[in-house]
């Protein structure tokens, strides 16, 4: 065996040493060491923005200062959408009131006529008569007192009050929307001046009866104002900006027109409506009062009480119709709206302050004036001739 396996081994390596060698030799490849890196885990930073840092510090300053200025220019709005719904449903109950009460009172008024007439008619039974008098004269006494405080709130006039602050209030809240679309950098001039606008506009039309008020019956007949005073600042736009010195001299002009016509004849107007109803409001608390004082008369030797009292009770009820259902108090309201409009065109258009686009407040005027350009611009220049006239002809004289 052990013979068997060193012969194998002596065969095997003369195999190998008697096998042909290549004659190609082929070279080894060179060894290369690549090193790869190896990646940190635990030093890994986070990415840091450098561009924001080198923003300026005035941009950044600028930019949270639109964010706030406009967060509280919204915080105003949501305060004049309140104040929107509060004046309209305000204004609904002071229209009842009026309704209400003109109703109450006239039939009151004329129940208490009629048993007044009653009264003076059946003279032969004490005892009734003594009842029907008492009770007409209780009923003319709280007519009394009714219609004293109608003519003292004038709830007409009333209501109309409160129409009127919806609708500015409703313009208000629209220039604001506008104005927070429009714009992107907001200053704090702008927050103050719509605070201002809404605090004469609390001012103008108070929501309270009592201590806040308006005067029914002023001495003289004032136009209503609802916007702040006019300071002049620093325009935002240039002069430049649709204006020029023809449309400048034609909104002077309109404005003297406007000034000179419109708003003189709404005052006449109002002092008319004034003193129309002042008369009213004395004449029907003091026929009812009257008619009262008659109906405690009633049944002595003369009928003469019994006539007084119906008759005073039954014009008493014609007066408080014309009065509260004519709604004299809010005919006297809407002239004096009117004349403070008035009042307020022709501020803006004598105002230097051109912020508006020149041409889109010409026709925003023609507008409102109930005229198309051409009739506006036709007023101007007719105003103008007619100055010029009047000088030359007081040159003239003197």
């Amino acid at each position: 065996m052990a013979s068997l396996q060193v012969s194998r081994l002596v065969l095997s390596s003369s195999s190998s040493s008697t096998r042909p060698k290549a004659a190609v030799s082929i070279p080894k490849l060179p060894k290369f060491h690549v090193s790869v890196p190896k990646i940190p885990t635990l030093s890994v930073k986070e990415p840091s923005f450098e561009f924001v840092e080198s923003l300026p510090l005035s941009m950044k300053q600028r930019r949270g200062s639109d964010s706030i200025q406009r967060a509280r220019l919204n915080a105003v709005l949501e305060e004049v959408m309140d104040r929107i719904e509060m004046h309209k449903n305000i204004g609904d109950q002071r229209n009842n009131w009026n309704s209400l009460l003109l109703n109450s009172v006239n039939m009151i008024t004329l129940t208490a006529a009629l048993m007044a007439g009653i009264a003076s008619v059946n003279g032969h039974g004490v005892d009734s008569v003594t009842a029907v008098k008492i009770a007409s004269t209780v009923l003319l006494t709280s007519a009394t007192g009714f219609a004293a405080l109608m003519s003292k709130i004038q709830p007409s006039q009333l209501a109309e009050e409160q129409r009127n602050a919806t609708r500015l209030f409703k313009k208000l809240r629209v220039e604001i929307e506008m104005f927070l679309r429009e714009n992107e950098e907001i200053e704090e001039e702008d927050v103050k001046e719509v605070i201002k606008r809404v605090l004469s506009l609390d001012k103008a039309y108070p929501l309270p009866l009592i201590g806040t008020m308006l005067e029914k019956f002023p001495e003289e007949f004032k136009p209503a104002t609802w916007w702040p005073e006019n300071k002049e600042r620093n325009p935002k736009t240039s002069l430049a900006n649709g204006w020029s010195q023809e449309l400048e001299a034609e909104m002077r002009e309109v404005a003297h027109v406007v000034k000179s016509r419109d708003a003189e004849e709404y005052e006449k107007l109002g002092h008319v409506a004034l003193k129309l109803n002042r008369f009213l409001a004395i004449s029907g608390p003091v026929l009812t009062g009257v008619s009262a004082v008659s109906s405690v008369f009633i049944g002595q030797d003369s009928g003469l009480a019994g006539i007084v009292a119906m008759t005073c009770a039954s014009l008493a009820a014609v007066v408080n119709t014309l009065e509260h259902g004519g709604q004299v108090g809010m005919v006297f309201e809407m002239y004096r709206n009117s004349a403070g409009f008035f009042s307020l065109l022709e501020e803006t258009m004598k105002s230097t302050e051109k912020r508006e686009n020149g041409q889109v407040f010409e026709t925003r005027v023609a507008v409102k004036l109930g005229r198309s350009l051409s009739e506006l611009r036709d007023l101007a220049q007719r105003s103008n001739l007619s100055q010029v006239k009047a000088k030359e002809f007081a040159s003239k004289l003197f």
